[in-house]
């Protein structure tokens, strides 16, 4: 596919499914990658390196198992910081057996990676703390290409058609922590020429589809292919950056290069002394709130609803961070240089 070869294989049900049924699913998945990996016609392929992304965190024996058998290097591009985003969230408790468990699963995942890439600087701090010594981390941006010129059809906005419209596409679960822009929504109700489209799927998904039923101005639709995206971001105005405030880690959602890309300003609310707070505003291509303040989210939404100059100096900073800072190219051109440096040096 573009060029690269891909192997498929059958694995357990990830998504959308409840938390345990989820843990046993992402527990046996490197073992069935493995599995369908040695029944394959690449099982006689050597391998010459190994990337992996987290989340998963379960991926520690698959790529084991490679590098043993290949004597080859791995760099983890860590995205997650799990268990620890799940204590913040209030999701799990710290100090618990689950919590010990995940840990666990964790430090074994950074014990098989040669080099770590983070999102941030501050992750790479928390990162170091639960990597063996030595490991060598880094920062990799997330990158994400420009959309091509021509998009498939995108859903209908329905009676949102026409208005400024604030937009939220990814996953809607316990991290983003959606209730404040549905509490966003209802206090911007009395403005017919403002909506917000929330698009996507996740453990919340179902719920706020019922929120949204009392709310004129928000519609939610469920989850649509990437090549459908573009087309819907082209009918919006504002990108939004959701992050439960409660977080104690950073992270740029790839989400947040899709509207760049896109042109839209951003409206985030992520977690005090995030790294992002400082990206988007040091470039000027959005407004944030860094925390939980309902009438300052509300009154930067005001603010990128009003003024239109703003929105238009924000889609050129935008696009301009996007090309220089998130590219494909320069992902990837970082990912082979340190796979293949010498780290006696």
């Amino acid at each position: 596919e573009a060029g690269v070869q891909v192997l498929r294989v059958s694995a357990p049900r990830t998504k959308d499914v409840p938390y345990w049924r989820r843990t046993l699913a992402e527990l046996i998945l490197p073992w069935a990658l493995l599995r369908g990996l040695r029944r394959s016609a690449l099982r006689d392929d050597h391998w010459d390196a190994v990337v992996w992304y987290s989340p998963t965190i379960f991926l520690g024996p698959l790529v084991k198992t490679i590098k043993r058998k290949h004597g080859c290097r791995a760099y983890l591009i860590v995205r997650d910081l799990f268990p620890d985003w799940a204590v913040d969230a209030g999701v799990m408790r710290k100090g618990g057996l689950a919590y010990r468990f995940f840990k666990w699963i964790e430090q074994f995942q950074y014990r098989q990676a040669d080099v770590i890439g983070v999102q941030t600087p501050s992750n790479a701090v928390l990162v170091a703390r639960d990597a063996p010594a030595g490991t060598r981390i880094e920062v990799l941006h997330n990158w994400l290409s420009p959309p091509g010129e021509t998009f498939d059809e995108a859903p209908s906005l329905a009676h949102l058609q026409g208005r400024i419209n604030f937009v939220y596409a990814g996953n809607m679960g316990v991290a983003q922590d959606m209730d404040g822009f549905v509490t966003l929504a209802r206090r911007m109700r009395d403005r017919d020429d403002v909506g917000f489209v929330f698009v996507g799927r996740g453990s919340e998904a179902a719920r706020l589809k019922d929120a949204a039923k009392g709310q004129p101005n928000l519609l939610v639709l469920d989850e649509i292919e990437p090549s459908v995206l573009p087309a819907l971001l082209a009918r919006c105005h504002v990108g939004i950056v959701a992050l439960h405030p409660a977080h104690g880690t950073h992270n740029i959602p790839g989400k947040l290069l899709t509207y760049l890309h896109a042109g839209l300003p951003v409206l985030a609310r992520v977690n005090p002394n995030n790294d992002l707070v400082s990206l988007v505003e040091d470039e000027g291509v959005g407004l944030v709130v860094p925390g939980d303040s309902v009438a300052l989210l509300h009154a930067h939404a005001l603010r990128l609803a009003d003024d239109a100059q703003l929105r238009a100096a924000m889609r050129q900073a935008g696009i301009a961070l996007a090309r220089r800072m998130f590219s494909p190219e320069s992902a990837a051109r970082d990912v082979v240089a340190m796979l293949t440096v010498n780290f006696d040096n």
